[in-house]
């Protein structure tokens, strides 16, 4: 009897030790701290938690009094998937200006500093970069998050990113294997389905991931996505051809694996989040994450009884789950040992690399005679809903920018048929600057483009999103991203500043 109740303890700390969860609040809730003593390795955190750098940094080491080798995760890519700075905008205009500029030094400094940012506050791993190639421009979640649609360009800023990254101490954590870019459903509402040819796939997907273990990255998370020529019948996160028959075996990878959010509707509304999970962690994953929208005590139960049931019953092997949580225990101890080797040096004051890289991926296009704008225009956003994985909490746009170096410039967001219309009206005679985001998406957005250019024909237009359709207006300025340091780029450029 003691000796089972010794096996018990061991088997119900792995099955804690294997999840990632979420929770609410700026402070670590009693629940959460309790979980850590009997076994939870990693928390995973998300805008909610994050108030200040000071707060963020108050928070961690809460954590790390409880345990001093906890991951600390985070979902900060930069750009427009930001949690550091999501009521502001990121100071790193992403993948996607990132690829613009085509720099792989750039890339590797830019990962480096924001990495640098987050050892500074506590975490030490990133679910970034996305090494997905956004083959299919009509793709509703990837877009500017990733580098481009070249292979050959998105792997070698994807090893870029991950040396950078990790040069800084925190644990890089690539995604989303084996490539969601070639989607046109968000897998956070439905199960999207890649019908591309396994030999596509080796050639054009597959490329950045082969080249991110090649540098060395400690993670690597698995795509919510069915790929018929990898496996017919299972998605990638629950997929043993996926995960270890392709990325152990073929691609020899021998880090963490962790799944992307198991509360996406791509899993939960087909598996369920405590089968799906025991089926990731068959199929070969070592880290279930969850907690983008289920951050609580009763969900961590449901999924760590789930793991221990599936053992007891004989559906999952216990040695399997013993060596998933041992790739956690692992990771941890390279994440704490990085940490005593002392934070990376500060850049010298007035280095703002990410500004410096937004300014270099502009793509200008300008009619004969423009001149910057002198007196206070009207900035009418054309606003698309956002992306799960980029919120509505982030703000995006110049009009901030230019109301501090154009004051009196007014703003105003329109969507719909009658959008191209309703900007007319509100803006009167004032120059007017439109913002849009991946025009080439939203039929509404091109005619509303099309009524005000009618009128309007000395119109600004900046494209904040993938820049697929043909540059118009008086100037047309192509930032790649819409993180906050695109809009200030921009901005310098409309009013010369």
């Amino acid at each position: 009897m003691t000796t089972f109740a010794s096996g018990t303890d061991t088997l119900t700390r792995d099955a804690l030790t294997v999840l990632q969860p979420g929770f609410t609040g700026t402070t670590a809730p009693d629940w959460l701290l309790r979980r850590l003593g009997e076994g939870l390795a990693s928390v995973g955190l998300f805008g909610r938690n994050i108030a200040s750098p000071r707060q963020l940094a108050a928070l961690t080491a809460q954590l790390r009094a409880e345990r001093d080798d906890v991951l600390v995760a985070i979902d900060e890519e930069g750009g427009d998937v930001t949690r550091l700075e999501v009521r502001s905008g990121s100071s790193f205009p992403g993948n996607h200006a990132l690829g613009a500029v085509d720099d792989v030094e750039l890339t590797r400094a830019v990962a480096h500093e924001l990495g640098r940012r987050l050892a500074e506050c506590g975490v030490n791993l990133n679910w970034a970069p996305s090494a997905d190639v956004n083959s299919n421009p009509a793709n509703p979640v990837i877009g500017v998050r990733s580098f481009g649609a070249d292979t050959e360009l998105v792997a070698r800023h994807t090893a870029a990113y991950v040396t950078g990254l990790q040069s800084a101490g925190v644990a890089a954590c690539t995604k989303h294997f084996p490539g969601h870019g070639d989607t046109a459903v968000d897998s956070h509402h439905a199960l999207p389905r890649i019908d591309a040819s396994a030999q596509v796939l080796q050639e054009r997907e597959l490329a950045p991931f082969r080249a991110a273990i090649a540098a060395g990255t400690r993670a690597m998370m698995s795509a919510h996505i069915l790929v018929p020529a990898l496996d017919p019948d299972r998605p990638a996160t629950l997929s043993r051809r996926v995960l270890t028959g392709l990325l152990r075996g073929e691609l020899g990878y021998d880090g963490l694996i962790v799944t992307d959010g198991m509360e996406m509707q791509a899993i939960a509304a087909t598996y369920g989040i405590e089968r799906g999970s025991v089926l990731a962690v068959a199929a070969g994953a070592d880290a279930i994450c969850v907690g983008g929208g289920l951050a609580d005590d009763e969900t961590v139960r449901r999924l760590r009884d789930a793991l221990v049931t599936a053992v007891r019953t004989g559906e999952l092997a216990e040695e399997r789950l013993a060596e998933a949580a041992e790739r956690v225990r692992a990771l941890a101890r390279w994440a704490a040992s990085s940490a005593a080797t002392g934070a990376p040096a500060r850049p010298a004051p007035g280095t703002d690399i990410g500004l410096l890289a937004a300014r270099r991926a502009l793509t200008v296009t300008a009619a004969d005679g423009f001149t910057p704008l002198t007196e206070a225009p009207y900035v009418a956003a054309l606003t698309p809903v956002a992306n799960i994985a980029v919120g509505d909490d982030t703000p995006w746009g110049v009009a901030a920018e230019l109301v501090r170096m154009l004051p009196g410039t007014e703003t105003g967001s329109f969507s719909g048929e009658t959008a191209g219309r309703d900007v007319l009206e509100a803006a009167g005679a004032r120059r007017i600057v439109a913002v849009v985001r991946d025009e080439h998406r939203h039929p509404w957005m091109a005619g509303a483009l099309d009524v005000i250019l009618a009128q309007r024909p000395d119109t600004v237009v900046i494209e904040m999103g993938v820049a697929q359709a043909a540059p118009r207006g008086a100037l047309h300025i192509a930032t790649h991203g819409a993180a906050r340091v695109c809009g200030r780029a921009a901005a310098e450029v409309v009013a010369g500043g």
